[in-house]
C-alpha cells in the first residue's frame, strides 16, 4: 500500500462508520446513483447479483485493513454483530434471538429439513413450481428416498390458494415456498399460506431472499415458522452470508440435528451470541469431569442451527446495507422499483413480449417469454451496454434503487421486437 493511499484508509477508518451511514442518509433520494460506483452499463439485474455499494465497499475494505494488521486499522470498531442480527431483525418483524447466521439460503432450506427428520422420518412436504428452481433436485432427491412430496402447479403465473389448500393434508409435516419467485416475481399471501398448513399441523418454511429489502416483510404476522435468506441480492451485502429464522417456540420439540461451534457455549451462560466456549475437562489444569467438555445449548435459534464461522467481511458489508435500507425505507424502495416496472410493462407489451409475470404484482421482478432469449439477446444487449438475466426462454429484468428512467428506455431501444 502507498503512502497516498494508506492516508485514505486512515481518514475512512477515522471516521465510525454508523456516523458516516448517518452522514450519507441525510442525503439520500431516489434513485439512489450516488451510493454506488459509476458504471457505463445500465445494470437491471439486482435479482440475480445486487451491486456493493461505496459505503459497504469502504466497511469490508475496513475489515480487511484489520485483517491485515494495518496500523490504520487499530483503532477502528468492530462492526457488532448482535447489533446487525438486530437490524435484521427489525426489518423482517422478528426478534433478535430467533435469527442466527447461515452461510446461504439453501443451508438454512437444508437446516430446517434435517430439524424436522427429513427424508428418514419421511412424510409429506408440499411445495410449488415457482419455489427456487435450484432447490427442486433437492425435493426430486427426497422423494427417492421415501418423502411424500406433492407438487403445486403455477397457473397464469401464480400459485392459487385453492390449490395449495388441496395439496395440505392432515399428513403434511412441511409447506416450503418461496415468499417471491425467482422465476417471475409471484408474491405469495404468506399469512393465508400458514394459516392453511397451520390448520392441518403442518410448519411452513419460507425463502425470502428476494423478499427482505425489496417487499415489506412480517413475519411474525404471517405465522411463519422457518426462513432464510442470503445477503447478496436486495440486501446489497455479498456471497457466504444470510439469516436463518425460526419462529419462538417451534424448536422446542425438535431435536438437534446440526452441531457446531456457535451453538454451544459454557454452563450457565447468559443469552446472547457473543463467545463463551464450553468448559475443557481434558487439558493440562483443567477442572476435573466425567466428560470431555461441560456445555450449555444456547438458546432460540443460534443453539439450534449455530455452526461453524461465516464470512465476516460481509458482516460489515451487510450491516452498512441494513442501514443504508433503513435509511430509504422499504416502502420507498418498493414503490420506486414499481414505477420502472410499470414503464417496463407498457414498453415490453408494445414490442409484442408475452409478460409471465402477473399483473398486480409490487415485485422488483418481471419477467417475459422470448424463444431462445439468450442466444437472441445476448449481443445486442451486450453492445447496448445493457445487464438483464438471460435465460434459455425467458428474460428477467430487476431494477434497484440506482436505476432510473433512462436505464428503462436503454433496454427497451436495445430490444427487438418479439
Amino acid at each position: 500500500m502507498t503512502f497516498s493511499r494508506r492516508q485514505a484508509l486512515g481518514a475512512v477508518l477515522a471516521v465510525p462508520l454508523a456516523a458516516q451511514a448517518a452522514r450519507a442518509a441525510t442525503s439520500l433520494s431516489l434513485p439512489d446513483k450516488a451510493s454506488f460506483a459509476a458504471t457505463p452499463v445500465a445494470y437491471l439485474d439486482s435479482a440475480s447479483t445486487h451491486p456493493i455499494s461505496l459505503g459497504a465497499r469502504a466497511a469490508m475494505d475496513a475489515y480487511v485493513a484489520t485483517r491485515t494488521l494495518d496500523p490504520a486499522a487499530t483503532a477502528r470498531k468492530p462492526v457488532d454483530r448482535a447489533a446487525t442480527i438486530a437490524k435484521f431483525a427489525r426489518l423482517v418483524n422478528a426478534d433478535p434471538d430467533e435469527i442466527c447466521w447461515v452461510q446461504s439460503t439453501t443451508m438454512g432450506e437444508q437446516a430446517v429439513l434435517r430439524a424436522l427428520g427429513f427424508p428418514h422420518k419421511g412424510g409429506r412436504i408440499v411445495t410449488d413450481t415457482l419455489h427456487f428452481y435450484a432447490g427442486f433436485p433437492m425435493y426430486q432427491e427426497l422423494a427417492k428416498q421415501g418423502v411424500d412430496m406433492h407438487w403445486v402447479q403455477a397457473r397464469d403465473g401464480r400459485i392459487a390458494m385453492e390449490d395449495m389448500a388441496k395439496a395440505i393434508t392432515p399428513a403434511t409435516k412441511l409447506v416450503s415456498l418461496s415468499l417471491v419467485s425467482t422465476y417471475n416475481g409471484f408474491q405469495h399471501d404468506l399469512k393465508a399460506v400458514c394459516d392453511l398448513a397451520h390448520a392441518a399441523g403442518a410448519l411452513v418454511y419460507a425463502d425470502i431472499i428476494h423478499a427482505a429489502g425489496a417487499v415489506p416483510v412480517d413475519l411474525h404476522g404471517s405465522g411463519v415458522d422457518f426462513a432464510a435468506c442470503a445477503t447478496y441480492k436486495w440486501l446489497m451485502g455479498d456471497f457466504g452470508l444470510g439469516f436463518l429464522y425460526a419462529r419462538r417456540g417451534v424448536l422446542d420439540n425438535l431435536p438437534l440435528a446440526d452441531f457446531g461451534y456457535y451453538g454451544f457455549a459454557a454452563p450457565g451462560t447468559p443469552p446472547g451470541i457473543g463467545l463463551s466456549p464450553p468448559a475443557t475437562h481434558i487439558y493440562p489444569m483443567d477442572p476435573p469431569g466425567d466428560t470431555p467438555v461441560s456445555y450449555s445449548i444456547r438458546p432460540g435459534t443460534l443453539g439450534h442451527f449455530g455452526t461453524g464461522t461465516y464470512a465476516q467481511a460481509v458482516v460489515a458489508a451487510i450491516d452498512h446495507g441494513l442501514d443504508h435500507i433503513g435509511a430509504l425505507g422499504v416502502p420507498a424502495i418498493q414503490s420506486h422499483a414499481q414505477s420502472l416496472i410499470g414503464e417496463l410493462r407498457q414498453g415490453l407489451t408494445g414490442k409484442g413480449y408475452r409478460l409471465i409475470t402477473p399483473p398486480g404484482t409490487t415485485t422488483p421482478i418481471l419477467t417475459a417469454l422470448h424463444p431462445e432469449a439468450k442466444a437472441r439477446l445476448t449481443d445486442p444487449l451486450a453492445k447496448a451496454q445493457v445487464r438483464i438475466s438471460l435465460h434459455d426462454h425467458h428474460f428477467r429484468i430487476s431494477p434497484s434503487i440506482f436505476n432510473d428512467a433512462t436505464d428503462v428506455r436503454r433496454l427497451l431501444d436495445a430490444l427487438p421486437r418479439a
